[in-house]
């Protein structure tokens, strides 16, 4: 179900069974795919959707995520997410979100950050130019009480798990599902730490795309206080995207 105004959507879930995870918690994996399904939804009903970039051979592109929760639908449990525009930019747009339980209490936000790129030269477009700037009349004062994704450094010289991007990694755009990265980075941890914690918060900065058959190299600094920082890059050393986990 949608229920929209001029300016912010909201969409209802279902936490199905076969995406909770051990605990029956919506996994992080299938709240990114809900995240990303509702900000196509509020976009393609004001005309700045991907299938009408798609015809003027553009698509949209994730560049920055943060999600914070302060808890996760549980199995079965109805949830909705709401989404709105924060601020538009000529390469880049805010787009947040908030996380509804079955009440419409807010359980948890997010943050992320897009760009429209040429799909032939792979470069940003001028969102302002775009459609005589329409997308920034969809501007909402709607506060998202989150911070902003951080900037992330990782040091660690020695990965600690490699990956072959194949068939499942691999979306419409030819390269590795943003999201695939988010579940490739929580395999990278133990069953038993999610048995005793939950992520409270995860963000994901994304810096290049990677292919079919490339093989990606997973390293990781334990920061302390339960958090940890990942940096995936290709065997050639090129960075892919850098994340900061936090478990409490």
């Amino acid at each position: 179900m949608r229920t929209t105004d001029e300016k912010t959507g909201t969409y209802s879930f279902v936490a199905e069974p076969f995406r909770v995870d051990v605990n029956g918690r919506v996994t992080l994996g299938a709240l990114g795919n809900h995240l990303l399904n509702c900000a196509g939804f509020h976009a393609g009903d004001r005309g700045f959707g991907i299938a009408t970039m798609n015809e003027e051979n553009y698509t949209w592109v994730l560049s920055r995520l943060a999600v914070e929760l302060d808890e996760y639908p549980l199995q079965y449990e109805d949830f909705s997410i709401r989404t709105w525009v924060e601020n538009v930019y000529r390469l880049f747009t805010d787009r947040n979100f908030a996380i509804l339980n079955k009440e419409g209490k807010p359980i948890g936000y997010a943050r992320s950050v897009w760009a429209i790129i040429d799909l032939n030269t792979r470069r940003p477009i001028d969102l302002l130019a775009l459609h005589d700037g329409n997308i920034a009349g969809y501007i909402c004062e709607e506060p998202c009480p989150i911070e902003k994704p951080s900037r992330i450094r990782v040091e660690a010289t020695e990965p600690v798990a490699d990956h072959t991007a194949r068939y499942s990694d691999i979306d419409i755009n030819g390269h590795v599902n943003s999201i695939r990265y988010i579940e490739h980075i929580l395999d990278l941890f133990p069953m038993e730490l999610y048995q005793e914690k939950r992520v409270r918060r995860f963000e994901m900065a994304y810096v290049a795309e990677s292919y079919y058959g490339e093989k990606l190299m997973f390293f990781r600094d334990d920061a302390g206080d339960n958090e940890y920082h990942v940096e995936v890059r290709k065997e050639t050393g090129e960075v892919v995207c850098r994340s900061k986990v936090l478990f409490v």
